[in-house]
C-alpha cells in the first residue's frame, strides 16, 4: 500500500480509538464504567445510536449538540478523536507495519495520559505500566534502541524521579511528586532509551516553566502548594526530546 493509503487507514483507526479514549478520559476519573453499558447522552440519558457515534462526523453534523435534547456535547470528544486521527495518520503514513503501529500506540497512550494528568493530576498504573511493557516489546520494532538501553531507560527514568520524590518528601514532609510521574518517565525510557531522557526532562521542565510563567502574567496565584501536572509536560516532551537527541547525535557524528 502507498503511504497515502496507510496514512488514511491510520487516521480512521485513530479516530475510532480516539472515540473510546475520550470516553475513558471523561468517565474513568468519575468511577463510571468505560467498557460496559451503552453509550448515552450525558445530558438526557438517551441511548445513542450508530449515527450518533461516528467519530468526528457525528459531532460536526450535529454541530456539537445532542440530536435528542440539543444539549452540548463535550468538545473533548471531538478534540481527542481529531488528535488521535492525526497521530494515527502521521505514524502510519511515515512508517508501515509494526513500526508505524508502535508510534501510533505510543502517541495515543501519551495523549491520554497527558489529558488525564492535566485535568485530574492522575497517571493511572493501568496505563503507565502497560506502556512500559509495550516499550520493551512493540518498541523494539519502533525505535532503533537496544533492549539494554530500553531496560536502563525504564529503570533510570523511574529511579530518577523516585529519588526526587523521596528527597522532596524528606525535605518538606509532604508529597511533591507522584510516583505516576516516575512510572511515566520509565515508560518513555522503555520506548526511547535512556539517552533521550535528559532531553525529555529538559524540554518538559522548560515547557512547564513557560506555562507557569504565562499563568503568573495572567494573574494566576502561585505558591508552594500550586500543583503542576509534570506528567502532561513529560508526554508533550517525549517525541521532541527523542528528535533533539537524534539531531545532536547526528551532528556530533558528522
Amino acid at each position: 500500500m502507498t503511504p497515502a493509503i496507510t496514512a488514511g487507514l491510520g487516521a480512521v483507526a485513530g479516530a475510532i480509538i480516539g472515540s473510546f479514549l475520550a470516553t475513558l478520559i471523561l468517565r474513568w476519573p468519575e468511577g463510571r464504567s468505560v467498557a460496559s453499558g451503552r453509550s448515552v447522552c450525558d445530558h438526557c440519558g438517551t441511548v445513542l445510536g450508530p449515527l450518533d457515534l461516528v467519530p468526528l462526523a457525528s459531532f460536526l453534523a450535529r454541530r456539537g449538540r445532542c440530536a435528542h435534547c440539543s444539549g452540548r456535547i463535550y468538545g473533548l470528544h471531538f478534540s481527542v478523536e481529531l488528535a488521535c486521527a492525526v497521530i494515527g495518520g502521521i505514524a502510519l503514513g511515515q512508517a508501515s507495519g509494526l513500526e508505524g503501529a508502535g508510534w501510533a500506540v505510543l502517541g495515543w497512550g501519551l495523549l491520554t495520559l497527558a489529558i488525564l494528568d492535566w485535568r485530574h493530576f492522575w497517571l493511572p498504573d493501568a496505563l503507565t505500566l502497560p506502556l512500559i511493557f509495550l516499550g520493551m516489546t512493540l518498541g523494539m520494532w519502533t525505535t532503533d534502541v537496544s533492549l539494554l538501553d530500553r531496560a536502563i531507560g525504564a529503570a533510570g527514568g523511574y529511579g530518577t524521579l523516585l529519588v526526587v520524590s523521596l528527597a522532596y518528601r524528606a525535605w518538606r514532609g509532604r508529597e511533591g511528586l507522584g510516583l505516576g510521574d516516575a512510572k511515566l518517565l520509565g515508560a518513555i525510557g522503555a520506548w526511547l532509551g535512556w539517552q533521550a531522557l535528559p532531553f525529555v526532562l529538559l524540554i518538559a521542565s522548560l515547557s512547564a516553566l513557560l506555562v507557569v510563567g504565562i499563568g503568573f502574567v495572567r494573574g494566576a496565584k502561585l505558591d508552594a502548594k500550586t500543583q503542576i501536572p509534570l506528567g502532561t509536560f513529560l508526554c508533550i516532551a517525549a517525541v521532541p526530546g527523542w528528535l533533539l537527541m537524534l539531531i545532536l547525535m547526528n551532528h556530533g557524528a558528522g
